[in-house]
């Protein structure tokens, strides 16, 4: 027997949910069945989002702190940023999952199925897979299922991975008004690292390492570089590990296809990391909504806009260089925030920047590195 839906979410993560709380929140969908499908309950704190934003956004009522300025250090000096007109927000996994939980349990037409989803295929105006015995037809089947695509020619793959702490420490070191968004003064051997930092009190915060690179490390060599960063920026702290988080997040300029058939992809498995940086929330968000405006104007999700092309061949561009190792990555990233005002970079790293914005940043960067680079993808 199957089960038929109009919305069918193949994954409750950060893609699934915001997707199943734009369609609640739109109030044009009361009449559509939606079901969601994971393999989680989602009752732990696994990861944590951070974003920033010039207006409250759908999520505003998780966020669970605020930032209205943050520190940069490069490996020679150091910049306090002024975040105006932004504030950068963050989000526990956990509170994310119990408010969209809430919201779709009370929406009544939303369900939730736990388990593997299989043979998951397109039909003729429809698209079905299996969760054990129970089969599933939806109209449209919104999949963020990732698995790393086959690289083509031309095309670059890296990987963003990490691992964070939430400490408590014994006496009160951290400064809750001055987070630390990038510090590169970290060793850069291995690839491109550095550590950020935010404070939730003087006593209270989640101290991450992270790293660009080809492979994933040994924990061993983050657990390292977080005790030698806590020993040489807190020497008189004393810790306790509250919580970690691990993650891996690809970098890759593969042209991921928007679905198949009436299987629509969503999240990483649409591209919607940015290749460059592996920011993802917030073009979540924006693919959410946009697949949301195009459902409820045209009455399916086939003409959803994407960010302009030339910010794709920008990413492209950085790519190359970090993976042919024409700069060192820190390289950039110190230009870039040193020569730029930080709204003109944070409206950049979102794909919303003025064209004439973009020339002066590409203006500050090291040009002979970059120009190679841009002929080289061209």
């Amino acid at each position: 027997m199957t089960s038929s839906y109009d919305f069918v979410l193949a994954g409750a993560g950060a893609a699934g949910l915001s997707l199943a709380v734009h369609l609640i929140q739109s109030g044009k969908f009361r009449d559509k069945q939606i079901l969601l499908i994971d393999r989680d309950d989602k009752k732990k704190n696994d990861r944590t989002w951070c974003f920033w934003e010039e207006e409250p956004g759908p999520f505003e009522e998780v966020v669970s702190h605020r930032w209205k300025q943050a520190w940069f250090h490069g490996q020679d000096e150091s910049k306090k940023l002024g975040l105006d007109p932004f504030t950068y927000k963050l989000i526990r996994g956990l509170d994310f999952y119990q408010y969209c939980f809430s919201l779709l349990k009370n929406a009544g037409n939303v369900e939730f199925v736990r388990g593997e989803i299989e043979d998951l295929r397109p039909g003729e105006g429809h698209a079905t897979c299996r969760v054990g015995e129970k089969h599933i037809k939806g109209t449209y089947i919104f999949s963020s299922l990732y698995e790393k695509p086959i690289i083509g020619k031309g095309e670059h793959y890296l990987l963003q991975h990490f691992l964070g702490w939430r400490l408590r420490t014994s006496t009160p070191v951290f400064d809750p008004a001055e987070p630390v968004l990038m510090d590169f003064r970290v060793s850069q051997d291995q690839g491109t690292s550095f550590v950020y930092v935010l404070p939730f009190s003087p006593f209270e915060a989640l101290v991450e390492y992270t790293m660009f690179s080809e492979r994933v490390m040994d924990r061993n060599h983050y657990e390292e570089g977080l005790q030698r960063y806590m020993s040489e920026n807190f020497p008189s702290a004393e810790y306790n590990i509250e919580e970690e988080e691990f993650g891996v997040i690809p970098m890759t300029d593969h042209k991921f296809p928007p679905g198949n058939g009436n299987i629509v992809y969503i999240g990483t498995a649409a591209g919607q990391t940015k290749a460059s940086t592996g920011y993802t929330f917030s073009f979540i968000q924006k693919h959410s909504r946009a697949i949301v405006e195009c459902l409820a104007g045209e009455g399916h999700p086939s003409n959803v806009n994407r960010s302009a092309a030339r910010f794709a061949f920008y990413d492209r561009t950085f790519l190359e260089v970090l993976e042919r190792k024409k700069l060192a990555g820190h390289r950039v990233f110190e230009r870039l925030f040193m020569k730029n005002p930080p709204a003109r970079i944070l409206r950049f790293l979102n794909n919303e920047s003025a064209f004439s914005e973009e020339l002066s940043l590409l203006a500050s960067l090291p040009t002979i590195p970059f120009l190679k680079a841009a002929l080289k993808i061209k």
